[in-house]
């Protein structure tokens, strides 16, 4: 069994919710266990999990968070950089599974983040369990 930690950026905690639901689902229907911690935002997440790694006491990692467009560039490098920081821990050989919805809308976000939708939450649990099963395999 493994052992999954969750880092979200709750931000939107009603969209929030929902990714948990999801990747929590896939995590438990998968046989595995988990933990969730909260970070203040998405550039938060890739340090969070860069930090819980250095423990050793997880072996696959969720992030998951909500980043909405607004009316300025901040958009882009909390989009980016978060999902540039996972990029380079899943290089440096972590199990990650990103589940940060970078969207223009909430009516985006909700659709992505409903478990009986688009489950992106669940998905990025299941990415994270698949990357671990990849890890194992090559050793």
């Amino acid at each position: 069994m493994a052992r999954v930690l969750i880092v979200e950026a709750r931000f939107y905690a009603h969209l929030n919710d929902l990714l948990l639901e999801g990747a929590r689902a896939a995590i438990e229907e998968a046989g595995h266990s988990h933990d969730t911690i909260t970070v203040p935002g998405a550039l938060e997440i890739p340090g969070a999990v860069a930090l819980a790694a250095e423990s050793g006491r997880y072996d696959a990692f969720v992030a998951l968070g909500v980043v909405i467009r607004g009316e300025t560039y901040h958009f882009e490098i909390v989009a980016g950089e978060s999902a540039r920081g996972l990029m380079a821990l899943s290089m440096d050989g972590l199990a990650v599974g990103n589940g940060i919805l970078t969207v223009e809308n909430e009516a985006q976000a909700l659709t992505r983040a409903k478990p009986d939708e688009k489950d992106k939450g669940g998905e990025a649990a299941k990415a994270a369990l698949a990357m671990l099963a990849l890890k194992g395999r090559f050793g």
